[in-house]
């Protein structure tokens, strides 16, 4: 386990999570506010080896696996990135049927937490489609929105947010 919240776990991805990432990888609904194209099973296979393995390389490119306490249901992943500018940046993506029951905020709050608790992070951005409607509200709620721009790689308008430690 690498950290919980009243609700979630957040952990490392196993292979065991392979069914249940192509159910998030695989929707289209999950997918699109990204804005991706939503992944074929051998695709959403792949993507999750490359995932566990950059885990394990240790890189700047983390991805876990989000669970709920109750049941022990992979329900999305969590991330902590480093953008172009070279600060850390928080992600996550929820299955659908997870959606709306306040686990993306608190995913959201459990990697801010994280990152500087643990991490001692000074700073901490997080990016959302200016179409993903449920990924702004979330931002809007624990952080502070710093600039819209351009997001050649995804090819969208991005609001870019960000917190400072206190």
């Amino acid at each position: 386990m690498i950290f919980e919240t009243e609700r979630l776990i957040i952990r490392e991805l196993t292979a065991d999570d392979k069914e249940l990432f192509f159910d998030l990888q695989g929707n289209a609904k999950v997918m699109n506010p990204i804005p991706l194209e939503a992944m074929s099973r051998a695709e959403s296979d792949e993507k999750l080896e490359d995932l566990i393995k950059l885990y394990k390389e240790h890189t700047d490119r983390i991805y876990w696996a989000i669970d709920l306490k109750e049941n022990v249901e992979f329900i999305g992943i969590a991330m902590l990135l480093t953008n172009e500018d070279g600060d850390k940046e928080l992600g996550y993506r929820l299955r659908e049927k997870h959606w709306k029951q306040g686990y993306g905020t608190e995913t959201a709050e459990g990697v801010i937490q994280y990152s500087f608790d643990q991490l001692k992070l000074e700073k901490i951005t997080a990016d959302a489609n200016v179409s993903n409607l449920g990924s702004l509200k979330i931002l809007s709620k624990l952080m502070q929105p710093v600039k819209e721009y351009y997001c050649k790689e995804l090819d969208c308008m991005n609001q870019r947010f960000e917190l400072v430690r206190k």
